[in-house]
């Protein structure tokens, strides 16, 4: 049987097989060198990987966006859990300046990952929340840079360009 005829057999088009093995590929990449790397939340290197391989953005842009939210989120919450300490209302101050930042960065759209980095690093970190937020953003950044590298060699420069 001939390779292009399994997926019309399993009711697919090729493309989408092609994408699937391709985010698989990449996505094993990324969770093999976060654990030979030994990040400890390793786990957020192949997350990132699939979303933005999969994202319904440009994926320029939407790792742009992942990666200026992460490192926006994860200094603010960095800075906050530090120096300031948690409360309910230091925390909803700290989701309103993660905006701020985005806004005066002019990176809007990294708001929704900075907020989300700045919640995970707050409410969650383990140890110095430095060090937890450093490792996020390494973790994070892993993730967007075998995504793009995967796509770089996998996609005719083309069809990226297309999806601009």
């Amino acid at each position: 049987m001939s390779p292009r005829k399994i997926p019309k057999l399993l009711g697919m088009n090729s493309d989408a097989l092609v994408d699937s093995a391709r985010t698989a590929v990449a996505t094993l990449a990324s969770l093999l060198l976060a654990k030979a790397l030994k990040f400890p939340e390793y786990y957020w290197a192949p997350i990132s990987t699939i979303i933005i391989m999969q994202s319904s953005i440009q994926p320029f842009q939407g790792a742009w966006q992942r990666f200026v939210g992460t490192a926006l989120g994860a200094t603010l919450g960095a800075v906050i859990a530090t120096y300031v300490g948690l409360s309910a209302l230091v925390y909803a101050v700290g989701i309103f300046v993660c905006g701020i930042f985005a806004a005066f960065s002019r990176a809007w759209s990294a708001y929704r990952v900075a907020a989300i980095t700045f919640s995970i690093v707050v409410l969650i970190s383990r140890g110095p929340a430095w060090v937890f937020a450093w490792h996020r953003f390494l973790e994070v950044s892993l993730g967007i840079a075998v995504a793009l590298i995967a796509l770089l060699v996998s996609q005719p420069k083309k069809k990226i360009a297309k999806q601009a």
